[in-house]
């Protein structure tokens, strides 16, 4: 192996390493502040999660979805803009693949049915992403601010629709659809079952090979990088950053759109209301973690589903939020490791500490008092 590729694997596998071991040293301290033994506890996490097919079916199920909302905020990222929309692209993909679903016939053919459904997914997360994007290149508009009023206003019609159009009397959730359902795990593996793992898997590492081959492999994926890495010698070498900025936030929605389908077509047949549960946001994590790359991502996704997993098998002994002070722990020691997080923050330092200087040196001397 050149020198060169290792050097670039080893800085890639750092931060997310550091911030591993950071987390189990901060998670040891928490078990023995509540008198219990870290060796037990971890083993029942694991137990819990990768010890019976149950569990590991859960934690794909869960890693599926944030798998999907992880590559949408990287790839964006690719390009120098910061995607917190995920959560309102996911719920209208979710709730695009259940009306597609809901409109198809009974009997239609099954793999049509899912590909369309996928595409019905993909369209609407497709279109929530493009608003974002429209406003940053047509007016300038922050996508960081425009992403996040856009979940507001994208969960609360999708809560309005539900409510007084489509629910089932006494829910918040459609009717099943008429076709359109992806098989569970457990129709091929029986040992799966009662776990909600589907094979909407699939979808996700094609997605993540796709997106890999793209950003790497491709004139656009270049494009994308060189916008996000430098616009201004981008726009200089002829590349359209308008277009690649739009672009990037379309197809950044369409990733998170498409993870709607594990929860509607491959898990509950149905969208319900609130299905997302934070899933989009933490997706900015698991892409964090993931170094924005769509097999990092895979690594980072699993990670995090087999915190939330298993912490379900420790309530009796721990407080299940110390699963959710792992996560913060994790994504605090992974920001602080990063190299594009530190050269951010001792450029800031570093503005903070000259500028005072610099102002002075540049202030006008005081003139001399006039003689008397």
């Amino acid at each position: 192996m050149k020198p060169e590729r290792r050097e670039k694997i080893e800085e890639a596998l750092f931060a997310p390493l550091v911030a591993i071991l950071i987390a189990f040293v901060a998670g040891d301290i928490l078990m023995l502040s509540f008198n219990q033994s870290p060796f037990v506890v971890w083993r029942l996490l694991l137990e819990g999660s990768w010890g019976n097919a149950y569990g590991f079916g859960q934690v794909l199920y869960k890693a599926t979805t944030l798998s999907f909302t992880g590559m949408a905020v990287a790839f964006a990222y690719r390009a120098g803009l910061f995607n917190i929309g995920g959560e309102g692209q996911l719920a209208a993909g979710g709730l695009a693949a259940a009306l597609v679903g809901f409109a198809l016939p009974v009997g239609f053919p099954a793999i049509l049915a899912i590909l369309l459904g996928c595409l019905g997914a993909a369209a609407a997360g497709g279109v929530v992403g493009a608003v974002p994007g429209y406003l940053r290149v047509r007016f300038g508009a922050h996508e960081v601010i425009t992403t996040i009023m856009l979940n507001f206003v994208v969960l609360a019609l999708l809560n309005w629709f539900i409510a007084t159009k489509l629910r089932v009397p006494e829910t918040l959730h459609t009717p099943e659809i008429h076709a359109g359902a992806i098989p569970r795990l457990s129709a091929i593996l029986p040992a799966f079952h009662g776990s909600a793992a589907n094979l909407s898997v699939i979808a996700v590492i094609i997605t993540a090979v796709a997106m890999w081959y793209y950003m790497f492999r491709t004139r656009g994926g270049y494009e994308l990088r060189a916008v996000g890495l430098q616009p201004d010698a981008a726009e200089y070498g002829g590349i359209s950053v308008r277009r690649v900025l739009f672009s990037a936030m379309t197809i950044s929605g369409v990733i998170a759109g498409l993870g709607g389908i594990n929860f509607v077509l491959g898990y509950k047949y149905y969208y319900e209301d609130g299905f997302a549960g934070g899933t989009g946001f933490l997706g900015i994590a698991v892409a964090l973690v993931g170094r924005n790359n769509p097999f990092g991502i895979l690594i980072a996704a699993l990670f995090f589903a087999t915190l939330s997993q298993g912490g379900l098998a420790l309530n009796a002994f721990v407080p299940k939020q110390m699963v959710d002070v792992l996560q913060g722990v994790v994504i605090i020691a992974i920001a602080a490791s990063v190299p594009e997080v530190q050269r951010i923050l001792l450029g800031a330092r570093k503005r903070l500490v000259d500028k005072p200087l610099s102002e002075s040196a540049a202030a006008p001397t005081q003139p001399p008092a006039a003689a008397v």
